[in-house]
């Protein structure tokens, strides 16, 4: 398949000013199918903004060796992306998820799934038998206007129960057949699966949005919307700050707002 150029404007430089304009200091930088598994740029990015508010998420295959894979968590790598909603654009396949989920448990990191929600159905069984942390990407992308009464919310749930698996506040506007700013339609699942279980959600600001060709959403007001659907205070900060603390092993240092993801890397 042929991939996009990553974007030129999505530098280090650039994505500090987004931390200044909605007052973060942390990031999580995932690697873009662009870049295939050379993870080179997502491990400069990581360097540059500093171990001390900067972790990443790779993309890998099966046959990566052991002491890559260890070199890649000194870097500050906490878990591996599939994002496969599009198999033939897919730089991963869904049969790579189980092997490299039992490779990278020993590691602490999870695996990141980008999945539809028919996928998620589909592959629930698979699914259920990963040894290590899960992250369902974008909200789980739910079909709209089913939402919450898809059965992929209740699967997700279950995976939730069990304690080892987060779920990724983002990319609303993926599923949206209602629009922004407001995705009234895709809000509905996403309040649902915060009030379900905001000790297990974090959010993503999918920054520089490179799935959206003519018209980027308005990044402070995507930051809002999880003010929108958060039901309170608590677990509002719970989603930016502790939660992403537990789940990328950050030090615990108790400020507001201090953490969000972004789907595409700076450039070095």
């Amino acid at each position: 398949s042929t991939l996009t150029p990553v974007l030129a404007n999505a530098t280090v430089a650039d994505y500090r000013k987004l931390h200044a304009r909605l007052g973060t200091s942390r990031v999580v930088v995932v690697q873009p199918r662009t870049n295939g598994t050379d993870n080179a740029v997502t491990v400069d990015a990581i360097a540059q903004f500093g171990m001390a508010n900067a972790r990443g998420v790779a993309v890998l295959h099966p046959d990566v060796s052991d002491a890559k894979l260890r070199e890649l968590d000194a870097a500050g790598i906490r878990g591996l992306r599939f994002s496969v909603h599009e198999p033939h654009l897919g730089v991963t396949r869904i049969d790579m998820i189980e092997p490299l989920s039992k490779r990278i448990h020993a590691l602490g990191w999870h695996v990141q799934l980008h999945m539809t929600g028919d996928q998620l159905v589909e592959n629930a069984a698979m699914i259920a038998r990963l040894p290590s942390a899960i992250v369902i990407d974008h909200m789980g992308r739910f079909p709209q206007p089913q939402g919450p009464k898809h059965p992929a919310f209740a699967f997700v749930r279950k995976l939730i129960d069990r304690g080892d698996t987060w779920v990724k506040i983002a990319g609303a506007y993926l599923e949206s057949k209602t629009g922004g700013p407001a995705y009234e339609d895709v809000a509905h699942s996403a309040r649902a699966l915060i009030a379900a279980a905001p000790q297990r959600m974090v959010w993503g600001s999918d920054w520089p949005h490179p799935t959206e060709r003519d018209t980027k959403p308005d990044d402070a007001e995507l930051f809002d919307r999880l003010a929108d659907w958060a039901p309170d205070a608590r677990a509002f900060n719970r989603i930016l700050v502790d939660n992403p603390v537990e789940l990328y092993g950050f030090a615990n240092q108790h400020a507001r707002k201090e953490t969000m993801t972004i789907a595409r890397p700076a450039s070095p």
